[in-house]
This record gives C-alpha cells, structure tokens and sequence, in this order.
C-alpha cells in the first residue's frame, strides 16, 4: 500500500528550522520527496549555516517517521547549498501570503474595532489569519479579544527562546498588552518602539497564515517608518469617520503611504460611525457625523469604499466584552457588513498581487 505523502509532510511540518523557528516544510528545506511501497525518501536541502544542525535535523526527521510509520524504510539524502547564506533576522518573518495594515490619521475613529472584526470576517471566509497589534502605547486586543492578563508562552527552538502568539476565536494574536500589565505606561523612545515590532515579527512562533492584519497606531510616526523598513507591507486599509476633521489628517496618513520611497498600495477605505440607527427604528439612518468623508478619501487614494459602519451601542459592547460585533449573533446585520468588508479587502489583495509589482522593504536614508 502506498503511504502518503500529504501525511509525510504534515509529520515532518512539526521539526523546526533552528534558523528560522518556522517549519522545515514551510522553511522548504524538504525536497524530492518520493514514496514506493513502503519506502520514503526525500533530500534535505541545507544552508551552510545549517553545518551545526545537521545531524539534529537528520535524527529528528527519523524520529517523527520512525513514530508515524513504523513499518516504513526511510531514505534521506543530505546536501547543502553552495553559495546560499542564512536567512539575516531582516528576512526572519512571519509566514504569511498577505501583510495588511489597518491605519488613520486620527484617534478615536475605531481602527481598532475594524482591524479586529477584518481579522475574523476573512478567518470565516476560510483564511488563515494572524493579527498584531502595533498600537504599543494604547494596546487594545487584550480587551477585545476578552485576554486580559493573558501571557504567551515560551518555546525553544533549537536553543533560541521563541514567543508563542495566543490564539482565540482560531487567530493568532500578539499584543504588547500581553507584555505589561493594563495599567502600565509604555515609555520608549523610536528606535526601542521599532525593536518592540521587530521582535512581534522575528522573534514569536507563527503558524503559517494567509493574512497577517497589523493595527497601527494613529498618525504617522517612528512605527510606521519601522513597519515599511521591516516587512513588505502587501497595502492598507484606511479607516476614517465621515466629517472633515478625520478626513483632513486620514490624507495626510494616506500621503505616506504612498511617498515614492514607500509605495504601499492603498486597498481601500472603511468609514466607521457613518450614520446612527436607533435599535427602536432599524430603517432609519441618522448622519451624525455628515456624509461621503469615505467616498472622498477612497476617491483621494484611487482605491474603493471597502464599506459602511454604523454607529451601533453594540460594537462598543462588543469590544469591551471581547466578542467583536462580526461574531455576535444578536446583530446580525453588523455581521453582514463586517464580511462584506472582508470580502472586499480579499477581492482587493487578489487584484493588488495581480496588477501591482510585490511591495518591497524600505530603504530610508538620512
């Protein structure tokens, strides 16, 4: 009987690159995987900074087949690549198909709530999706995803310590909140906010994701510029509320983004507290805050309106309580809007990759 392979490569997706913390698979070090009968062979495909690690790897991926498969024979071949270097911590990131940034001008607009709720809309649209929360100085995911007090745990991986990010509601999450206690103040200079970041994508434990959401801080400052200098940024969601106060500074978020020594693609737009609706009178709307402040920045940004959130007491509820309102089955209408927004987000990556060349790290000098 033939084995499988499918289940060969999930057993070998448990052994870690040591220089990477990510699966051997994932880490694409497995080659030439081939099965006959009861045989399995494969090669090892290592880079000269895998020297020390060799016989670990070889010893750990008999062991993981040995315990698996027991009556099979396996073969493997081990080479190196000549010439190849070791991955630099730069380009030690976090497996995922997609980076999505959730940014605006100003405070208050609840960029937070739709990075949260973007984050679970396209896990239930099928996604593999992990969120971080860049906001160091006002860390909200801890309070929205009901994990106050929570603390990650920590994996070795080859001798090197590696934070495990905390799943809920099936995301991988990771937060300073998880770091410090609620009510500690975080004071730290650029260069220290930027190594905070950095170690969120070199230094935790990421599972393969398909989109990996960042919520920004307000404005435009040293974390932005870390963000674009560290990872290649797929694009961004702008969030905003419609009057011209929270338009006038989303431009001048929107502007750096898109500086030629940038580049990151605007996706497109998401205009929260659009309208109030009285839960006594669900077929009336209320413009608060005036109209079209979204349509305006979108048109701005040459992207689309990605949608439309009310001004709900639930939302609120909903992220104070940690259930964000897209899984609150008492509204379902909010749900409906939250997916059509992560619908819209996907359909706006699929046509980025397509039409856009990949973005690249910033280089930023002087």
């Amino acid at each position: 009987m033939e084995l499988d392979k499918q289940q060969i490569i999930e057993a070998l997706r448990t052994i870690a690159d040591p220089l990477t913390g990510n699966s051997i698979i994932d880490a694409r070090l497995v080659e030439n995987l081939q099965t006959r009968g009861r045989d399995i062979s494969f090669t090892l495909m290592l880079l000269p900074a895998h020297a020390a690690h060799k016989s670990t790897l070889n010893f750990s991926c008999q062991a993981v087949l040995a315990q698996r498969f027991p009556d099979a024979e396996v073969h493997i071949h081990v080479e190196t690549k000549a010439g190849q270097t070791a991955p630099t911590a730069g380009e030690n990131m976090p497996p995922a198909g997609s980076i999505i940034a959730v940014a605006s001008g100003k405070g208050g607009v609840g960029k937070s709530t739709v990075a949260a709720n973007l984050a679970l809309g396209l896990r239930n649209l099928g996604a593999r999706v992990g969120l971080i929360d860049a906001d160091l100085y006002g860390p909200s995911l801890p309070t929205m995803f009901g994990l106050q007090g929570a603390r990650p745990r920590i994996e070795d991986v080859a001798g090197v310590p590696k934070i495990v990010p905390i799943e809920k509601y099936g995301i991988q999450t990771m937060s300073i909140g998880y770091i410090i206690e609620p009510e500690q103040a975080v004071v730290l200079r650029g260069p220290r906010l930027g190594g905070v970041l950095k170690q969120f994508f070199q230094d935790c434990l990421w599972k393969p994701m398909d989109y990996l959401i960042l919520d920004l801080p307000p404005g435009t400052g040293d974390i932005h510029l870390s963000l674009v200098q560290t990872v290649p940024v797929t694009g961004v969601v702008m969030v905003t509320t419609p009057q011209q106060v929270a338009i006038a500074d989303a431009i001048k978020g929107m502007n750096m983004f898109l500086l030629p020594n940038v580049n990151v693609p605007i996706l497109g737009v998401v205009e929260n507290m659009s309208y109030f609706t009285p839960a006594e009178l669900p077929n009336n709307k209320y413009y608060l805050f005036g109209q079209g402040g979204g349509k305006q920045l979108a048109k701005l940004s040459n992207s689309m309106l990605l949608g439309q959130v009310p001004l709900v007491q639930s939302i609120c509820d909903g992220g104070d309580a940690g259930k964000p309102a897209i899984i609150d089955e008492s509204n379902p209408i909010l749900a409906e809007i939250f997916t059509e927004i992560a619908k819209n987000v996907a359909r706006q990556v699929a046509l980025r990759k397509e039409y856009l060349e990949p973005t690249r790290k910033v280089e930023v000098k002087g």
